[in-house]
C-alpha cells in the first residue's frame, strides 16, 4: 500500500510545485524580492562586519558574509515570498478548491512553499560558492553542520511563512506582517551583526530566537568552533521552534479568505 501511495503523492507534489513555480514567475515584484534582494544585501554588511574585532571571536569576514548570504535568502527568497505566496492562493480560493481534490493539507501547503525552498536552497549555495571563492574563505571546518543549518532554516522559514499568513488579511499587507520577524532576525539572530560579538547576556537571549540556531550552525559550519554539546542545543532549539510552528498552523492557518 504504502509503496502505491508514495509515488501519487509525489506526482501530486510535483504538479502543484510546477503550477506555484508557474505563478511565481509571473509575479515580477516576488522574483524581485525573492532572486535580487539576497544577491545584494550581504554586501552591505561587509563594512560593518570590516569594524568589528571578529578574529578575537574566532570569526573572519568571508564567515559573516556567507552567514549573512544565506540569512538573507531564508528571510527573502524563502519566508517574505511565502506568506505573500500563500495569502494569495488563499484569497484567490485557490487553497479552497485545492482540498476538494486529492491533495491533503500538508500536501498543499508542502507544494505551494516547494519552489520558494528550492530557490532558497540554490540561492544560497551559489552565494556560498561565490563568498567562498571571492573573500577566499577556503573550505567549510565542519560542513555537515553548515548542512545541518541550512536545511533547518529552509524548514522553519517556511513554516513560519505559513503561520504569519495565517494573520494577514490581504497579499497587500504581506510584506508589512512579515517584517517584524525580519527585522528581529536581521538584527538579533547573527544575519547583519554574529551573535558571538555580543554581551553574553543579549546573546543567550538572541539565541533562542527562532532563525539563531540554522544561522549558528551555518556560520559553525565554517569557523568549526561549535562544540557537540552546543550544536545539539542549536539543533534541539530549532527543532522545537519547527515543531511549534508546525502546531500553530496546524491549529491556526486558514483555508478561506478572510473577509
Amino acid at each position: 500500500m504504502s509503496s502505491l501511495v508514495l509515488p501519487g503523492a509525489a506526482r501530486r507534489l510535483r504538479a502543484l510545485a510546477r503550477a506555484e513555480l508557474t505563478l511565481l514567475g509571473r509575479n515580477r515584484s516576488a522574483v524581485v524580492t525573492a532572486l535580487l534582494v539576497p544577491l545584494t544585501l550581504p554586501f552591505s554588511v561587509q563594512p560593518a562586519a570590516g569594524q568589528l574585532d571578529l578574529e578575537a571571536h574566532g570569526l573572519s569576514v568571508g564567515a559573516v558574509m556567507i552567514t549573512a548570504a544565506i540569512g538573507f535568502s531564508f528571510l527573502f527568497a524563502v519566508y517574505t515570498s511565502l506568506v505573500s505566496a500563500f495569502v494569495a492562493r488563499r484569497e484567490e480560493l485557490v487553497l479552497k478548491r485545492l482540498r476538494t481534490g486529492e491533495l491533503g493539507d500538508a500536501e498543499i501547503l508542502v507544494g505551494t512553499a516547494l519552489p520558494a525552498v528550492c530557490v532558497g536552497l540554490a540561492q544560497s549555495l551559489v552565494l556560498a560558492a561565490g563568498c567562498a571563492v571571492l573573500l577566499d574563505t577556503g573550505t567549510p571546518q565542519a560542513p555537515y553542520l553548515s548542512v545541518l543549518g541550512l536545511a533547518l532554516g529552509l524548514v522553519l522559514s517556511a513554516a513560519l511563512a505559513a503561520l504569519t499568513a495565517s494573520f494577514t488579511r490581504t497579499p497587500e499587507s504581506a510584506q508589512v506582517t512579515a517584517l517584524p520577524l525580519v527585522f528581529v532576525s536581521m538584527v538579533g539572530s547573527g544575519i547583519t551583526i554574529p551573535t558571538e560579538v555580543m554581551p553574553d547576556r543579549l546573546a543567550s537571549v538572541c539565541g533562542l530566537l527562532p532563525l539563531s540556531p540554522a544561522i549558528r550552525l551555518v556560520r559553525a559550519g565554517w569557523t568549526g568552533d561549535l562544540s557537540a554539546y552546543q550544536a545539539l542545543g542549536a539543533l534541539a532549539t530549532a527543532l522545537a521552534w519547527t515543531a511549534l510552528a508546525v502546531f500553530a498552523v496546524r491549529r491556526w492557518f486558514r483555508w478561506e479568505p478572510r473577509r
